[in-house]
């Protein structure tokens, strides 16, 4: 298990005289087998628990610990898969080259270096590109080829940074496939993002920070178990008698039926059932906003 206890981070300016707080009493416990979001808006505190987690940092205040050791001392001990938010790679190595030193330095054995090369590439779709040169990349092919890096190893603990910035949509789908395939009981993967919508897709839980603090922890309604409630936008044609089948839906004033209800999505579906049955003509059924993004909301705004 990964504990913040009381956690804390405090910066000095050079002469001393101001001091801030990125990060104030974290205490979050992160489990093996779990897949954990990060989110929160620019200057939360995500790159400072970050930091603290992998024991590039030492907190100011409380500690950091994973597995009974802290964090700089299991990172030393036993590693970290790591993609950071800015993938910086050595421009003039060969995209093969470069895996196979990374592959090294992640404590693969040497008799596994190949076969794992190998697989990374083509779990990231690189085949094409691995005679290439890191400088001769596309930002999204590089953001692929860091990613590969990070899972050469066989750690516990993976940390990824911003992991589909820069990916397209078709890849952007591809790594919920990779998410997948490193779900194990016993590691923890950790990814802090921006994009909610991801996050619901992929994570148990999701760490909202904001101002240095943890302002609440959110079970993903893709993972809970449990159906969840969302606001949808309906449109539809025919003049249906939307109120009767969703209670709680209401027009949206000045856009002929347009309507907007809360509901979860098997109970919409229901009522879209005997909406279309009675001859209404669907248009249009977009959610309006996911639970992720209304906590996330919520959250900064208090």
């Amino acid at each position: 298990m990964i504990g913040f206890a009381a956690a804390g981070k405090t910066y000095s300016t050079l002469l001393g005289r101001r001091k801030v707080v990125a990060l104030d009493d974290l205490s979050l416990d992160l489990r093996l087998g779990e897949v954990v979001g990060i989110a929160g808006p620019n200057g939360a505190g995500k790159s400072t628990l970050i930091s603290l987690l992998l024991g590039f940092l030492n907190p100011s205040r409380g500690q950091v610990t994973i597995e009974g050791l802290s964090a700089r001392r299991f990172v030393e001990t036993r590693g970290v898969g790591y993609l950071t938010e800015l993938v910086n790679l050595p421009p003039r190595w060969r995209v093969t080259d470069l895996l196979r030193r990374m592959a090294v330095l992640s404590g693969v054995p040497a008799a596994e270096v190949q076969s794992r090369v190998e697989a990374a590439i083509a779990d990231l779709g690189l085949e094409e590109h691995r005679h290439k040169q890191v400088r001769q990349l596309s930002k999204g092919n590089l953001q692929r080829v860091g990613l590969a890096q990070a899972l050469l190893g066989d750690f516990d603990v993976v940390v990824l940074d911003e992991p589909t910035h820069g990916l397209d949509p078709v890849w952007t789908a591809r790594f919920r496939d990779v998410v997948a395939r490193l779900r194990r009981p016993d590691r923890l993967v950790l990814i802090a993002s921006h994009n909610l919508d991801e996050l619901e897709r992929l994570a148990d839980r999701v760490a909202i920070l904001n101002r240095g603090r943890l302002t609440r922890v959110v079970d993903s309604a893709s993972h809970s178990g449990e159906e969840q409630s969302i606001a949808w936008r309906l449109i539809l044609e025919g003049s249906p008698d939307v109120a009767s089948r969703l209670p709680g839906a209401t027009p949206v004033e000045g856009r002929a039926g347009t309507w907007r209800a809360m509901a979860t999505r098997t109970d919409l579906s229901a009522a879209l059932g005997q909406l279309l049955t009675a001859g209404a003509i669907l248009v249009e059924c977009v959610p309006e906003e996911s639970r992720l993004a209304a906590e996330f909301r919520e959250a900064v705004d208090e």
